[in-house]
């Protein structure tokens, strides 16, 4: 079970999640201050699950833009994933945004699904084609009765009623894209179904979201204005490079990798303290760099943990509320 809370009620019987969206709330904070955000991965038990939810009550206290609660490869977790989503919306005061993928569904599942998240009050969703389960760069295969890309379950959602949808970017292009300028014509292929912003795979290379920005503003302006929010991931150990990278296909920049083998040391055993230490630096200069080029937002991959994320959202002067102090 998880922890209870109130969400902020309406005099229409709504939440603050049923009513706003991201894009909403990203045009709110234009001008005052970079927001951030979150991403939560579904538990797998009741262990699992107490600790996400020590974490949603530690970020719910710092006030984030919206929360994002990620899906099960193969729907591994669906259950679980959208009643503990909806008890997001219901029993706190956070914005939700479900992840919805293609991967091993129907249209006729993925409507039904869509229609839970709804009967639980989530109107975010995050649109993604999804990863094969067991091994996220293997073969995709698309199912017979289902849809193949992920702007064609944007147009389902869209169509299925009043969803705000978000998508997923690629600052150094997916893995499966033959080059950048046919990942940048699917992202905007998105864009153009109905999606409101993006948000970007993990990157440890700021230039690559930067790049990425410009190819879509050069290849359509409109869509271009969406907002791209960029992901991040503290790195707290070498085992969660090893993560980084197989979440992202891509390997780390060498000098990224450089500090981090310095402060791992030369033992047997790594000094987990330093390359902690290094890794909440890497991703605070990231993060630093971002709000200076004008990120809308900063989404950070959490591992249903709040130390190491608030540990950077401080670095930044970040008070208990999403502004940053001023400078």
């Amino acid at each position: 079970m998880s922890e209870t809370g109130s969400a902020r009620t309406k005099c229409d019987g709504t939440t603050d999640a049923t009513r706003h969206s991201v894009a909403q709330i990203l045009r709110t904070h234009a001008g005052s201050g970079v927001p951030f955000s979150v991403e939560f991965n579904p538990p797998r038990d009741a262990v699992g699950e107490a600790r996400l939810w020590r974490a949603v009550r530690e970020f719910e206290r710092m006030h984030p833009a919206f929360v994002s609660m990620t899906y099960g490869a193969g729907g591994s977790t669906k259950e679980r994933t959208v009643r503990i989503t909806g008890e997001l919306a219901k029993e706190t005061t956070l914005l939700p945004v479900a992840h919805l993928t293609a991967v091993g569904h129907s249209v006729a599942e993925l409507r039904s699904l869509v229609g839970s998240y709804a009967d639980s009050g989530i109107r975010n969703l995050l649109v993604l084609r999804g990863d094969p389960p067991g091994d996220p760069l293997g073969e995709w295969t698309r199912h017979p009765e289902g849809v193949g890309y992920a702007y064609e379950l944007v147009r389902i959602v869209r169509d299925l009623g009043d969803f705000h949808v978000g998508v997923a970017s690629f600052p150094q292009g997916h893995h499966r894209s033959p080059d950048l300028d046919h990942d940048t014509r699917h992202l905007a292929a998105k864009l153009r179904a109905g999606a409101e912003y993006s948000i970007t795979q993990m990157f440890f290379d700021v230039e690559h979201y930067l790049r990425l920005r410009d190819r879509v503003i050069a290849l359509d302006p409109i869509e271009g204005s969406k907002p791209i929010i960029p992901e991040l991931m503290p790195i707290t150990s070498l085992r969660t490079v090893n993560r980084a990278v197989e979440l992202c296909g891509r390997p780390l920049p060498e000098r990224v990798m450089a500090r981090l083998r310095k402060a791992a040391g030369d033992g047997q055993e790594e000094n987990r303290a330093a390359v902690r230490a290094e890794g909440i630096e890497i991703a605070t200069e990231m993060a630093q760099r971002l709000i200076d080029e004008g990120a809308p937002c900063l989404h950070f991959i959490t591992l249903n943990f709040a130390k190491a994320t608030s540990e950077v959202l401080t670095n930044l002067g970040y008070g208990v509320t999403a502004a940053p102090k001023p400078r």
